[in-house]
């Protein structure tokens, strides 16, 4: 399912299921490219996707926000917002009108209303998404603690956790990507200006991913560590697909129909360490060739891995503690979840190590029965977590999406 009918254009195609999960998750459907039916160059690649990027759209009102199943964007921004000192519901309410108003103009390709910024002049709406969350501390700054859902209980704490704070959690979330930076800077700078005198930014981190038409054809990415990220995550033609991300209609509570929760986590990879691994012993933690992201055992990048075959000398070539192992569905009860990732670099430390990771974003129905077990179970073995670094952590209710003539939480706020 498409939430919101991902876009008007016509796509080029989708690339990149899944990913590590939780070292590094690719496209929750891939990326995309607008095409307007016009040729190609003698390399194969449309020229029409390199030039009509910005006037890909994607549509503000649904059953679903934009920005879950939405095709990843080339550029991001992540930010908490906490309520300020005396807001309570109904200035929350008001912030929420503000924020879907400003939303959907942008994501229209329109200027906000008022005093517009111009950093987005002359540029199209560029698959511009903006969605919005709530976290457990909100309910009860607003007087709903009754409406808190049990899915936002705090997520246990795990060995790899190294977590700041301050960059954790939040009342409210916001979640932005753009195929175009400006776009995605001006929708995060108009959000912010919104938010004056009701929430204060908590924190905000920046991300990126490869831009839509870098390859000669649609591809899975690669993340920060050189490997093929997003091959296994669930798909919108899987039967169960809704199931896993998206709360049912009769859910509980009600105003979460067609929501989702969100765990958003700032892994650092510690480069330098993967770095000076030869390939083959990195194939090894993460049990997939570095070229092309097939497994260790043969086939292609979609051909399942054969988790029982053995080597001349008897061991198993997918190691036991391999990440591809430990974190397939298979191996946690089914446990799965959408990853839709941003990779992040912020400079370097005072050792001259780079701040480099991934601003890992996953989606599902019910944290516990996602997020939660693939991540006891990685913390417990996976040969990955030597290389990661879990720094900043937050669980987000996104509720569904607005009705024309609603704003997003509108159920919840005045229910």
């Amino acid at each position: 399912m498409a939430d919101n009918g991902i876009s008007r254009r016509r796509l080029l195609g989708t690339a990149g299921a899944t990913g590590l999960a939780l070292g590094a998750g690719g496209g929750a459907v891939g990326y995309a490219a607008a095409s307007s039916g016009s040729g190609s160059s003698s390399d194969g690649v449309s020229k029409a996707a390199l030039a009509s990027l910005g006037t890909d759209e994607v549509m503000f009102h649904g059953k679903h926000q934009a920005g879950i199943t939405t095709p990843t964007q080339a550029s991001g921004h992540l930010a908490a917002f906490d309520l300020t000192a005396g807001a309570g519901r109904k200035e929350a309410a008001a912030l929420l009108r503000r924020w879907s108003a400003t939303a959907a103009r942008l994501m229209a390709g329109e200027p906000v209303a008022g005093d517009d910024t111009s950093v987005a002049r002359d540029a199209g709406p560029s698959s511009l998404t903006v969605t919005f969350g709530f976290g457990a501390s909100f309910f009860a700054r607003t007087g709903l603690a009754k409406q808190r859902p049990d899915a936002l209980d705090p997520l246990p704490d795990f060995s790899s956790d190294r977590l700041d704070k301050a960059r954790s959690n939040g009342d409210l979330w916001v979640q932005i990507g753009a195929n175009d930076s400006l776009v995605a800077f001006h929708a995060l700078r108009a959000i912010q200006r919104d938010a004056a005198g009701a929430a204060r930014v908590r924190w905000q981190m920046n991300g990126f991913n490869r831009s839509p038409g870098a390859t000669a054809h649609p591809m899975t990415t690669r993340n920060l560590m050189g490997q093929v990220d997003g091959t296994n995550n669930p798909k919108p033609s899987d039967k169960d697909f809704d199931e896993r991300v998206f709360v049912p209609a009769d859910g509980d509570p009600a105003w979460m129909a067609g929501g989702s929760y969100v765990v958003v986590r700032r892994i650092r990879m510690l480069l330098d360490s993967w770095e000076k691994l030869g390939r083959k012993d990195q194939e090894a933690v993460i049990g997939r060739h570095k070229s092309d992201g097939s497994p260790l055992t043969g086939g292609t990048e979609t051909t399942e891995p054969d988790l029982e075959k053995t080597g001349a000398d008897g061991t198993l070539v997918i190691p036991v503690n391999a990440h591809a192992r430990i974190s397939r569905p298979d191996q946690n009860g089914g446990a799965a979840m959408l990853r839709r990732p941003f990779s992040y670099h912020d400079g370097f430390d005072g050792k001259g190590a780079p701040d480099a990771g991934l601003l890992f974003v996953c989606w599902q129905a019910d944290p516990v029965r996602g997020f939660v077990p693939v991540q006891r179970k990685l913390d417990r073995g996976d040969a990955l977590s030597e290389f990661l670094r879990h720094e900043s952590s937050g669980l987000f209710a996104v509720p569904g999406g607005a009705a024309k003539g609603e704003y997003v939480g509108q159920r919840l706020l005045e229910g």
